[in-house]
């Protein structure tokens, strides 16, 4: 089973731990690199943080670590992760983008909006992210091209 990391700033912390225990209870290993608590932070030291371990992560084996980041809209911290080498992130709005975002680009990590998403429709696509294989074929070469960007 994947490791999963979870990184957030200070939007949601109670939506940010129901997420955790929901994955824990899926029996995920999960490990949170985000913010504990409502104190203002800033959403692009966690959104790199948590790509830089999602990256590092799969150094050793593809696609063995997924990561989930969290800020008011899933934004700015999706845009922080992106800026990570071979970190593909996909913010996700509902369940079809996390679907897409797995079958055409190999998302390794997707981005919510604990105020703009209400916790079961965070639930179902953190479900149909990690229930969703690459569909690779024609997908690949897109990809690559995604990883080669500098």
């Amino acid at each position: 089973m994947r490791k999963i990391f979870i990184g957030n700033d200070h939007a949601g912390p109670e939506y940010v731990d129901t997420i955790i225990a929901y994955l824990q209870e899926k029996k995920y290993e999960v490990e949170h690199v985000g913010s504990v608590g409502g104190s203002s932070v800033d959403y692009p030291d966690f959104g790199e943080a948590c790509a830089r371990e999602v990256a590092k992560s799969n150094e050793h084996e593809e696609n063995s670590a997924f990561g989930i980041v969290i800020c008011g809209t899933g934004l700015g911290i999706g845009i922080a992760a992106n800026k990570v080498k071979n970190i593909r992130c996909a913010h996700c709005v509902s369940p079809y983008y996390a679907e897409m975002g797995r079958t055409h680009n190999d998302a390794n990590m997707i981005s919510l909006g604990a105020r703009v998403i209400d916790i079961e429709n965070a639930k179902s696509i953190i479900d149909t992210f990690l229930e969703t294989e690459f569909e690779g074929g024609r997908h690949q070469k897109r990809v690559d091209k995604l990883n080669a960007i500098k």
